[in-house]
């Protein structure tokens, strides 16, 4: 959690922003805290002391949906002690609960979707004025003013698309964070150059739905040509995207990325499950075989491309070779990293209303095993960088020790290694690996 202290008016307040989610999550947690910048706030190590404190949630699980509450408990309790302190609830559990959030906890002041996430000092200065507002009406996205406050000084988020279109059966997101909205081209690349001129090094173009950006503009336009307008922004080292949809994504975008140095040989691609027919009752519109012709395409161009994925066990009706097949394609593809889940039912989704769920120990035990391959597969493809000697870009003192640095290299590989944090920091280094673990990397800086 950030904490910060502001004055408005004459009141000094202190306020907090708490994180969970996905990056989509980060980045509006970075708008939120550049706006109470603007409203002159500084930092505070005091949580038991804010007067404001912002909950910015995750409904993609239960489990994380229930974290919400038990955050907010203790700053309930002080509210009804009598203390003066404002509950703010945004992101999608707040898009996805609304009114009921209030029922629930009344002690709240502001449940505000994700589209607000750019309106918030108006939100707050309504809360202020002694309002209990709930902000979660569909609104057409603003271009964001403010100036996020980011969480790394050498990379950054950059949102390209709002929302999605999709009905996953599975899926809350559609719900939470509305429809489509792509941004102009003009104003992602303005908002990169800005970056590149403060210093930043690496951006990550965000979206739910990445591939789907510019087919709700008129005319159409393609995500393979953003990201060619981007590959040349000066100053900036590299370029990400996250996520892609096996239904959307082109060829076109796969030589793209091959065909441009600044377009990082790291593909984050979800494929959910392995078996066509579980895939056709998550509503995900690909087979199988669709996701395996891209990924040929990635292997062809790009040998040594990081691919990387999703996946979910236990879907309504999964059946031990259905599961199976998932560990198959597993196998053949051999993923750089898997970020697996338990299939979690989650309000007004389709398949949470179906009478076929697959009992809580047969998902713990199919999660166990498919979080086994894939670490054993991550750590074969770590093992390929060993001994070799690769560009790192270098992000932050290594918190665990002090005495080394932490940065990734292209594929996206975390890597640590002795350093000076002053010298090395937002610069590409030239490190020798010299150990590989599943999922980060050991070096030595090789001085030319």
């Amino acid at each position: 959690m950030l904490y910060v202290n502001a004055k408005v008016g004459d009141t000094d307040l202190n306020l907090g922003v708490w994180l969970q989610g996905c990056q989509m999550n980060t980045a509006d947690s970075e708008r939120i805290a550049g706006q109470l910048e603007q409203m002159g706030i500084k930092r505070t190590d005091s949580p038991s002391k804010a007067s404001v404190v912002i909950y910015n949630t995750c409904s993609i699980r239960d489990h994380a949906e229930q974290k919400v509450y038990s955050y907010m408990g203790p700053q309930a309790e002080r509210k009804r002690k009598g203390e003066s302190v404002a509950i703010v609830v945004a992101g999608c559990v707040a898009q996805q609960e609304g009114e009921q959030l209030l029922r629930r906890v009344p002690e709240i002041d502001l449940v505000m979707g994700p589209q607000y996430a750019n309106r918030v000092g108006d939100l707050l200065e309504s809360v202020f004025s002694g309002n209990q507002v709930v902000a979660t009406d569909a609104a057409p996205i603003m271009e964001d003013i403010s100036q996020p406050r980011r969480g790394s000084e050498t990379c950054a988020w950059v949102n390209i698309i709002y929302g999605c279109n999709e009905r996953c059966t599975y899926c809350v997101v559609p719900t939470t964070r509305g429809v489509e909205q792509s941004r102009p081209k003009e104003s992602i690349r303005t908002e990169i150059e800005a970056l590149a001129s403060e210093g930043f090094k690496e951006v990550t173009l965000l979206g739910q739905n990445i591939d789907a950006w510019g087919r709700d503009m008129e005319p159409k336009n393609k995500f393979s040509d953003l990201l060619a307008y981007l590959a040349d922004v000066p100053g900036i080292e590299r370029i990400r995207f996250t996520t892609s949809h096996p239904r959307y994504m082109s060829l076109s975008v796969v030589e793209t990325i091959a065909k441009h140095q600044k377009l990082c040989k790291s593909i984050h691609l979800p494929f959910q499950s392995g078996d066509d027919k579980v895939l056709k009752e998550m509503g995900r519109g690909h087979t199988v075989e669709q996701y395996l012709k891209i990924i040929r395409r990635i292997k062809e161009l790009m040998p040594d491309a990081a691919i990387t994925a999703d996946a979910i066990v236990g879907f309504p009706g999964e059946t031990e070779e259905e599961f199976e097949n998932t560990l198959n394609l597993m196998r053949e593809v051999k993923f750089d990293m898997t970020n697996t889940a338990a299939y979690s039912p989650r309000p007004n989704t389709p398949a949470a209303a179906w009478h076929n769920q697959v009992t809580e120990d047969v998902k713990a035990d199919r999660l166990q095993r498919i979080n086994r391959l894939g670490t054993a597969l991550a750590l074969e493809r770590s093992q390929r960088y060993l001994g070799r000697t690769l560009d790192v870009l270098v992000e932050e003192r290594n918190v665990k020790n002090p005495a080394q640095v932490k940065g990734r290299i292209e594929q996206g590989r975390p890597v640590f290694f002795e350093g000076d944090i002053d010298e090395t920091k937002g610069k590409l280094v030239l490190v020798e690996i010299v150990r590989a673990e599943a999922y980060y990397l050991v070096g030595r800086q090789v001085h030319s």
